[in-house]
């Protein structure tokens, strides 16, 4: 690919039938439009904005796509284009008192976006003002943004995981119970054995120091006559 194919080459996600009204999405959009595609990830991470979740997703979806289709790597793409057109309009409504009935339209929108690699010039204009205001400061925003991702992915993964190992853990806590209830049983088995041992021999003393007594007596008799 050559130098000048990738500088105009041009990178689209879009996102059909999105269940918000296209008044609202534009207010979004517009946020973004022109923006390196880390600063506006950061745009829509903190906006207040209920579409900015949805518009957060289709550049995420549009980043993937240059990154793995066209190995355009992240810091030097921008938002070149990014619009929302009107969708299918559901009818709904609600019937209200005296017979009247209120209309309800459940608006869809269609939106797209497209993502481009900056002009050499442009990266190269990049470059000095990170020199001049602090390359450090440039490099901790794409790691920010970079760890943001990868702690959504991991998140994902963590829950299920979670999941599995607290059913596992239940399963070894119900084992361990039964073994040690087991042991207890054989502990009480034990003490219950020498107890009857202990309770068996007693009677055979006292049985064999009453038989004694009286042969002792009569011995002693004959001996005085």
């Amino acid at each position: 690919m050559s130098p000048t194919e990738t500088a105009t080459l041009q990178v689209r996600a879009t996102v059909r039938y999105l269940r918000r009204s296209p008044s609202k999405v534009r207010q979004v959009v517009d946020l973004v439009r022109g923006l390196p595609v880390e600063e506006a990830e950061r745009v829509l991470q903190l906006s207040a904005k209920d579409a900015a979740g949805d518009v957060l997703k289709l550049l995420e979806s549009a980043i993937a796509n240059a990154e793995h289709n066209h190995a355009l790597p992240v810091d030097e793409l921008v938002v070149a284009k990014i619009w929302c057109d009107e969708g299918p309009t559901r009818k709904w409504g609600r019937a209200r008192a005296r017979g009247r009935y209120f209309r309800i339209r459940k608006r869809t929108s269609h939106v797209t976006i497209v993502l481009t690699r900056l002009s050499e010039d442009a990266l190269e204009q990049k470059r000095r003002r990170e020199e001049s205001s602090g390359a450090a400061r440039g490099t901790s925003a794409r790691r920010r943004a970079e760890r943001v991702r990868r702690s959504r992915a991991v998140a994902q993964g963590h829950d299920h995981d979670h999941d599995d190992d607290h059913d596992h853990g239940h399963d070894d806590d119900h084992d361990d119970a039964t073994a040690t209830e087991a042991s207890v049983d054989d502990g009480l088995d034990a003490d219950d054995a020498s107890e009857l041992e202990t309770t068996d021999d007693g009677p055979d003393d006292s049985i064999d120091s009453t038989d004694d007594g009286p042969d002792d007596s009569a011995d002693d008799g004959e001996e005085r006559a």
